[in-house]
Parts: structure tokens; C-alpha cells; sequence
């Protein structure tokens, strides 16, 4: 079977860059915009990507002043595009630090059968004092605490998930019988950090779960994907990190018991993409021209733990910074963006036009041939199995990938040219329908259609 890739497409406002509103055809208000977010999703099903994605957290992010803040809830979102849509998988953020596992579980299931199988979950611990001060806490828990939270949270989902067997709904008019309650499995979980007694209020799913998704790089990150993400999301700057972390991830993956090809590794890239070298330079400089710089140090100074008025724009990061050890907060993203500013010698300027598009994800500019060049070394010699799409500017970012990459990668052979028959996220990502935790003789299964679920549910 020819190896495809994974395209996933990841929605921000009016793009990744930060200064993507300041351009003339740029929509302040897209951040708030269903109809902005529908165009985009059809866009990205009009390129047969696999899925898009929603980033999210529980506090306000970044100063009013730097960019569109603030954002619709995710899963409230992604139901409206549910709706709007056919094909493409839907994901979404959601904390694992700052909600319960009962009502996330619920509104996971419910955007799987709204959607008819596409839902995805992109699990996070959240880093940060700010959003733990909006839950009454003075700080934010340590790392390690948050992912020994984050790894119950996601076991209890799993028993709410699978606490209605498939064949649990009878709808047995004649007999005057709708449901089995011998097939219903409370979870009866007590733990650590959570006390949950009761089934869910939602029916097993047409996946039977979300697709799980997981971001974090750290050793912990690492640690918790391997246990449970099938995709996962990760920052790389150059192709032998990549290489590496891809190696590692699936190693990790095997030594926790499973098969490394049911987790699929898809680095950010930032495409700026023009019809020539030139012209792709020349907007990646419109780009730069319009980044204010003391928004970016604020910024900067915040994610390094310096107090402010510490960076020198046009100096090099201090050679005093904090290890690895002593952050609390996203460790691996700072440790990428300061070996990056280290590696390239770049000032405090420099560092900041380069994470201005990605935040430390990959920028690559040049033409559309050159942007499929790179997602095939990368995704041929070991360093993806695709790639989350972050279109500098949108609208036209997301179009012009679709529009002029999209079509190299089919004509190589790397991307479906059509969806085919309707498909669930899991199915689209290879991977089979879990068993049912609670059924003896449960086994993994393809998909919905065959695995005796509710045809109320495979039907939607």
C-alpha cells in the first residue's frame, strides 16, 4: 500500500503570523467569524486534507495590542463546521488541567456523532500562572503533576467512552424494550485526582473514540504520547531534529506495547509561498515589515522567565538563561527557540521575525515546488508522516497551499487526489476502530459500519 501523506490544517484568525491583521485584505474580526472559519474549512476539504485543527486555552492570550485576542470555544466551532463540511476531521484543544472529565468526554461524543466520526482531541496540560489564576489557583502545577493529572483524565474519558457498549440501544418497538442495561458500564473510578461513578450520558461513538492528539515534547510530553496520542504535533527547525524526534517517538511507541505506525508524527510548517523565489521573499518581508518589535520582546521576555527591559534588540539572548530544568511552563518550545537564536547567531530582532509566522515551528519560503521539495525530503527520509499546515496569512495562505502545492503533491504520487467513499477521522489517519474495553471478546475494527454500532449513529 503507497504511504500518503497527513495534511492537517491548522486555523488561526488571520493567520500564524503575528502581524497577518495588519495587512490590507486582512479581516480584524475573522477571530469571531463563522463564516471566515467555514470558507476555511471548505478550502482545506477542497485540498482533501485529512483534518483541521483549533488551537485553545483558558486565559487571554497575548496583549490586545499585538493581535486579534480572544477566541471562540473550540468545540462550540467546530460543530457549526460540522455542518458545513463532508470530509475533513475536526480537532480540537481541550485542557486537561482545567476541565472535568465527565463533561469533556460528553462534548467530545457529541461532536463524534454531530460530525458522523471526525472528531479529534488535542490533549493539553496547559502551561502558565495566568490561566491557573482563573481557576482559583495561585500558580500553575508543576509539569510533572499536570501530566500524572493528564494521564488520569484520559484514562477516566476512555472508561466514560466505552461505558455504553455498541449494541447497547435495542429499539425494540414491539416488545416495548429501547435499551439493554446490562451493556451500560459505569466507571466506578477512583483516583489520584478524580472521583467519577457514572456512565456516560452519550451513546458510543461512530469512532468509539475521538482521534487522540497530543503537542508536547518534553520528556514527559514524550513519555505520555507514546501511551496514548495517535497523532501528534511537534515543533522542528531542521531535518535531523526532526529525524530524531520522529525516531525516538516511535521507539517509545513500541516499547509501551504499540505499534509504531498507529501514531502519526506531523511537524508544523509555515508555507510562504510566492510564484517565483522573489516574490515569496518579498512577502515574507511584508510580513517582517509590519511586526512591532516591542510586542515581540514582551512576548519573548515572558516565555525566557526574564524580567522585563532585560532583551536588547539588537544584542544576543543572555548567556545566563535558565536550563530546561528550572521551566515550568512549555519546556520544549523554549529550549527549541533558544538553541535556535544559539545555533544562528541570531540578535533579539532576528529571533523575533523568525518565531513572528510559527512560534518556533518551521518557516520555509520559496515557490510551490520548493514547498512540496521540502514536505517530501522530510516526509521520505524519516522525519514525518505529514505535516500541520500553518498558512502565514488567512484566508490566501490556506488557498494558495491548496491551490498550487496541493496539486504537486498528487501529481507525486504523496496525496489522495479525491476522498473516496465517506471515511471517519480514525479511518483517515489508518488507524481501526477500538475495542470496547469492557467486552470480553471485543476485537479492533475498521469502522463504524461493521463494528455493530448503533445505525443511528453511522447513518448521521
Amino acid at each position: 500500500m503507497t504511504r500518503r501523506l497527513h495534511l492537517n490544517a491548522f486555523l488561526m484568525n488571520t493567520g500564524h503570523h503575528e502581524a497577518s491583521w495588519r495587512l490590507p485584505e486582512s479581516d480584524p474580526y475573522a477571530h469571531v467569524s463563522l463564516a471566515h472559519y467555514v470558507e476555511l474549512a471548505r478550502t482545506a476539504e477542497r485540498g482533501t486534507f485529512d483534518s483541521l485543527f483549533l488551537a485553545d486555552g483558558p486565559q487571554l492570550w497575548n496583549n490586545l495590542a499585538q493581535r486579534p485576542a480572544g477566541a471562540l470555544e473550540p468545540l462550540t466551532l467546530l460543530t457549526a463546521l460540522a455542518t458545513a463540511t463532508e470530509h475533513i476531521g475536526l480537532i480540537a484543544t481541550a485542557s486537561t488541567s482545567y476541565n472535568s472529565p465527565y463533561n469533556l468526554a460528553r462534548k467530545f461524543a457529541s461532536l463524534d456523532i454531530v460530525s458522523g466520526g471526525r472528531a479529534g482531541w488535542n490533549i493539553v496540560t496547559t502551561a502558565g500562572a495566568e490561566a491557573a489564576r482563573n481557576f482559583g489557583l495561585d500558580a500553575e502545577p508543576a509539569h510533572a503533576e499536570r501530566y500524572a493529572r493528564a494521564a488520569e483524565f484520559v484514562d477516566v474519558a476512555l472508561k466514560l467512552w466505552d461505558s455504553w457498549e455498541d449494541d447497547a440501544i435495542l429499539a425494540d418497538k414491539a416488545a416495548g424494550v429501547w435499551g439493554d442495561d446490562s451493556r451500560i458500564h459505569p466507571p466506578r473510578h477512583r483516583g489520584t485526582y478524580f472521583s467519577v461513578e457514572g456512565a456516560l450520558n452519550v451513546p458510543r461513538t461512530p469512532q468509539g473514540y475521538p482521534l487522540l492528539v497530543q503537542a508536547g515534547s518534553s520528556a514527559d510530553g514524550k513519555v505520555f504520547a507514546a501511551r496514548y496520542a495517535e497523532a501528534v504535533f511537534t515543533a522542528q527547525q531542521t531535518l535531523e531534529d526532526a529525524r530524531s524526534f520522529y525516531a525516538d517517538i516511535k521507539s517509545r511507541t513500541r516499547l509501551a506495547g504499540r505499534d509504531p505506525e498507529h501514531l502519526k508524527v506531523l511537524p508544523g510548517i509555515v508555507p510562504v509561498i510566492g510564484s517565483t523565489e522573489a516574490e515569496a521573499r518579498a512577502a515574507e518581508q511584508v510580513l517582517e515589515d509590519h511586526i512591532v518589535h516591542t510586542h515581540g520582546v514582551r512576548r519573548l521576555e515572558d516565555l525566557l522567565r526574564l524580567e522585563p527591559g532585560t532583551l536588547d534588540l539588537d544584542g544576543p539572548l543572555p548567556d545566563d538563561l535558565p536550563p530546561e530544568s528550572a521551566i515550568e511552563g512549555a519546556k520544549s518550545r523554549y529550549t527549541l527557540i533558544v538553541e535556535l537564536a544559539r545555533r544562528e547567531s541570531l540578535t533579539v530582532r532576528q529571533l523575533i521575525g523568525r518565531l513572528g509566522g510559527g512560534r518556533g515551528h518551521l518557516t520555509f519560503t520559496g515557490t510551490p515546488e520548493q514547498v512540496a521539495d521540502e514536505i517530501e525530503t522530510w516526509f521520505t527520509r524519516g522525519a514525518a508522516d505529514g505535516f500541520n499546515i500553518m498558512p502565514p496569512v488567512l484566508p490566501s495562505g490556506l488557498e494558495a497551499f491548496v491551490d498550487h502545492v496541493v496539486p504537486i503533491l498528487r501529481e507525486r504520487g504523496l496525496l489522495r487526489t479525491a476522498y473516496g467513499p465517506r471515511q471517519t477521522l480514525r479511518e483517515r489517519y489508518g488507524l481501526r476502530r477500538p475495542r470496547n474495553q469492557y467486552v470480553s471478546d471485543a476485537v479492533d475494527v475498521p469502522g463504524p459500519a461493521t463494528a455493530g454500532a448503533p445505525a443511528a449513529l453511522t447513518r448521521i
